[in-house]
């Protein structure tokens, strides 16, 4: 008997890793250099099945993901997209759940997203979130760096860069505007 839980409990982990991985090829609409993983809103993958109309067993996946913020329009593509990336690997029932709690944070980004959108030309979040947890003084960032020169020399020109999560910057060396993603 405890061999065959194994077994199950293999199945199901080698099942939902590979589900995993195809979650994890799917791009972020607005920074596409960037999948759902690298960005941290991916949360969780679950494989199992489902009886389709003939009777039989059918794998179905259960993907949950968490927006960059209430009310991001990126959510709805996101979605799509990961229908269809489960449909061309052949799973027929794909459910999507988006989770508001908790809220994601820049501190979920991977170091690999990070570098990636330095090189896209985006200043990456520094420093951390103190998400729920902040206590006493604020701390303020004195410097955004620029993802072109790599100038501290820079000005915020805006809060609110082409999207909600990002502010937009320009270098006072390169002269070059940027968007820098902001920490939340």
């Amino acid at each position: 008997m405890f061999l065959q839980e194994t077994s199950t409990q293999t199945k199901a982990t080698t099942a939902e890793q590979k589900a995993w991985g195809i979650a994890a090829t799917v791009c972020d609409p607005e920074i596409p250099v960037l999948t759902i993983e690298d960005l941290g809103i991916l949360r969780n993958v679950r494989v199992t099945e489902e009886q389709n109309a003939d009777g039989g067993l059918v794998p179905a996946v259960q993907v949950t993901i968490t927006p960059t913020y209430s009310g991001c329009p990126a959510m709805d593509a996101i979605r799509d997209d990961l229908k269809t990336a489960f449909h061309k690997e052949g799973y027929p029932s794909v459910y999507v759940e988006l989770v508001l709690a908790p809220a994601w944070t820049t501190d979920w980004m991977t170091d690999s997203g990070k570098a990636k959108l330095e090189e896209y030309g985006i200043a990456p979040p520094s420093g951390h979130s103190k998400a729920g947890g902040h206590s006493g003084p604020v701390r303020l960032s004195l410097a955004v760096k620029c993802p072109q020169c790599s100038s501290l020399n820079t000005k915020e020109l805006t809060r609110f860069g082409s999207t909600s999560c990002k502010a937009l910057f320009v270098c006072q060396d390169c002269r070059e505007p940027f968007d820098y993603f902001k920490v939340l």
